[in-house]
């Protein structure tokens, strides 16, 4: 998922909650590493390599889904941390599975400025002498099979759960769903991206809630409630709330893409216009007059941070940042109008608002 994870917004009881269920964790996928490459060494210490490639491409997030379950689980009276933990990090490892398979499709070789699993593989073939494409295809190969081993992983994670034998199959069903629909937009992404026409702004919509939005809000939040025993009305409307906060946060990340500060986004603002990555902005702006300016400059692979801002102008002058902003707003006025249903309780919404909070805050 593109942007920062939310930090901001939360009270002091929130962070520090938080930071002890990160804690929590990274305990649990260490284990999960450890055993994968003891069971991995009975194959030879190739196989151990990769478990620990994974391993390190697991590292250094701030466990944002995690998050998104504990804040359900523990507005809801929540008690049992340990379980909380490991649903938590079922759905950390599936969102290693698919960023690493998300830059095998994208071609990608480096994540944050490191090299991904793919790139710790082309990196040492290249080095070992083998030609581009042969050490290419080797790097693609080995994220593939990492992906495999951290999606079955998620999966795992979530069998060993301390809880009743139909809260554990409805948490596999979630888990499922979230796959399914990450999965088809994933799916979306690649045929929007190579479809001679460019896409509505409502299919780029669609596209960024099934590829992201329903594993990172809907499914996390869904699951949390699912573990503290909540009945179906809170969960549905949690699976409400996580939809609408999901897509705004999207929107905003296409926003970021172009007009953040690169010093707080840790992301470069010329890499979605380089790319041509189809965005709620790009989509919008193929529809007005100031397309036919902006249109040589999409997709540049060498574009200037001159260029770059003629884009922004021309962005902001034919009402493509304005429609964002306004799509922010009115999904994530939709998020808080879940929170004001009467099947919310008080101590729920004191914990899922800040949530909204800080993706506005993202846009200032």
């Amino acid at each position: 998922m593109r942007g920062r994870p939310m930090d901001g917004g939360a009270s002091s009881d929130t962070t520090a909650s938080a930071l002890s269920t990160t804690e929590r964790v990274d305990g649990v996928l260490g284990d999960f590493f450890a055993e994968g490459k003891r069971r991995a060494s009975l194959l030879g210490a190739r196989y151990v390599d990769l478990w620990n490639v994974l391993e390190r491409n697991s590292i250094g997030g701030k466990r944002f889904r995690p998050r998104m379950v504990v804040a359900a689980y523990e507005g809801l009276g929540g008690r049992d941390e340990d379980a909380c933990a490991a649903v938590g990090a079922a759905f950390e490892l599936l969102h290693t599975a698919l960023i690493v398979h998300d830059d095998v499709i994208d071609r990608d070789f480096s994540r944050r400025g490191i090299p991904n699993v793919s790139g710790s593989y082309r990196d040492t073939a290249t080095t070992a002498g083998f030609s581009t494409p042969a050490a290419e295809h080797r790097g693609m190969s080995a994220g593939v099979i990492a992906g495999d081993l951290a999606l079955t992983g998620a999966s795992r994670l979530l069998l060993a759960v301390t809880c009743e034998a139909d809260v554990r199959a409805r948490l596999l069903d979630v888990l499922d769903d979230a796959i399914f629909a990450s999965a088809g937009g994933e799916l979306l992404d690649v045929e929007l991206s190579l479809a001679p026409e460019m896409p509505t702004v409502a299919e780029i919509l669609e596209m960024e809630r099934a590829k992201t939005a329903v594993y990172s809000f809907e499914a996390p939040l869904m699951a949390g409630a699912i573990l503290a025993g909540a009945d179906d009305a809170v969960v549905d409307a949690l699976e409400a709330f996580g939809r609408e906060v999901g897509i705004a946060y999207q929107i905003v990340d296409d926003l970021l893409g172009v007009y953040g500060v690169e010093e707080e986004t840790g992301k470069t603002t010329l890499g979605d216009l380089r790319e041509g990555k189809r965005t709620v902005l790009i989509a919008h702006a193929a529809t007005t007059d100031e397309w036919f300016a902006i249109r040589p400059f999409i997709g540049k692979a060498d574009l200037t941070r001159e260029e770059a801002e003629h884009v922004r102008g021309r962005l902001d002058s034919c009402g493509s940042r304005a429609l964002a902003e306004r799509l922010i707003d009115e999904h994530a006025g939709r998020a808080l109008a879940v929170l004001d249903s009467e099947v919310i309780s008080n101590d729920l919404r004191d914990v899922l608002r800040p949530i909204v909070d800080t993706v506005l805050e993202r846009t200032r």
